[in-house]
């Protein structure tokens, strides 16, 4: 597996497969690699990537979207946006878990929803990519939470699992779109930002303790 491109943040997959449903939910089953496994475009087939343990400093841990006996298809971090793979699930590959969380971002009405087991606990007003820069549409899910060590504009960046579609990088990152704070409120309500959303303290605070894997759907 050496040879073949691992699935993070940082790297375009080119021969995995294309979510076919993006603008469904997931149960909420998300799982966590123990070691490096093989993905494949189908289930069974000859691997055409790797998923590492490990991303941006912490544990992968992806969604579920399809399950067969054996294999399962997750949604991969990667690009291009919606990318999905298929791993196997034997011999103790993976540990699994469930995220009773969803989160949704409306980009027309630039709210975000935060749900558990179907009910609204949470609506804040956000700030959302700009006409020339927008929020990609499409599920994605949480992938990391970086601390900076020297903030700047957010104590805490969420990154998910899509990128910008009109950057190819943001501040010399790979172009990855997060959750994070904002200095200054008058941004709320806005179409102002390179794709990211820019979110409260308290929905920061909120987000932050949400389990890596969460599902997140963006609409427009």
């Amino acid at each position: 597996m050496g040879k073949l491109t691992q699935a993070t943040t940082f790297t375009t997959l080119k021969a995995v497969s294309k979510d076919t449903d993006p603008t469904a939910t997931s149960d909420g089953t998300v799982v966590h690699p123990l070691k490096s496994l093989p993905i494949s475009a189908t289930a069974g087939g000859t691997p055409v990537a790797v998923l590492p343990s490990k991303e941006l400093g912490g544990p992968t841990w992806v969604p579920v979207v399809e399950s067969k006996p054996g294999w399962q298809r997750i949604l991969l971090p990667s690009r291009p946006n919606g990318s999905t793979g298929w791993i196997p699930t034997g011999a103790g590959n993976v540990r699994t878990a469930h995220s009773s969380y969803v989160l949704r971002v409306d980009t027309s009405t630039r709210k975000l929803t935060l749900s558990k087991s179907g009910s609204t606990i949470g609506t804040w007003t956000v700030a959302v990519g700009a006409p020339k820069t927008p929020t990609p549409v499409g599920r994605t899910f949480l992938l990391a939470l970086i601390a900076p060590t020297k903030p700047t504009y957010s104590p805490l960046i969420l990154p998910v699992g899509a990128h910008s579609d009109t950057l190819d990088s943001y501040g010399g990152g790979p172009g990855t779109v997060a959750f994070h704070g904002w200095p200054s409120k008058s941004v709320f309500g806005q179409a102002v930002t390179h794709g990211c959303v820019r979110v409260p303290a308290d929905a920061l605070k909120r987000l932050s303790k949400l389990p890596l894997g969460t599902p997140v759907l963006v609409t427009n």
